[in-house]
């Protein structure tokens, strides 16, 4: 009988190719992700769109 051979071969190939794959899906998102200045700038936008539509609203209720 042989217990254990299967993975002899593959699984040490296999667990590199796992690790080199997730540094690399590490590294890709690290140069991807926005940095502080463009989340400060897209929040600024969001909060004077959201100040647009109330004073919007506001206007509306009032009519």
């Amino acid at each position: 009988m042989m217990y254990g051979t299967a993975c002899r071969n593959g699984c040490g190939s296999f667990l590199m190719g796992a690790a080199a794959g997730m540094l690399a899906g590490a590294a890709l998102g690290a140069t991807m992700a926005p940095s502080s200045r463009q989340i400060k700038r897209a929040a600024h936008k969001a909060a004077r769109r959201v100040n647009e539509a109330v004073d919007h609203l506001a206007d509306a209720m009032d009519l």
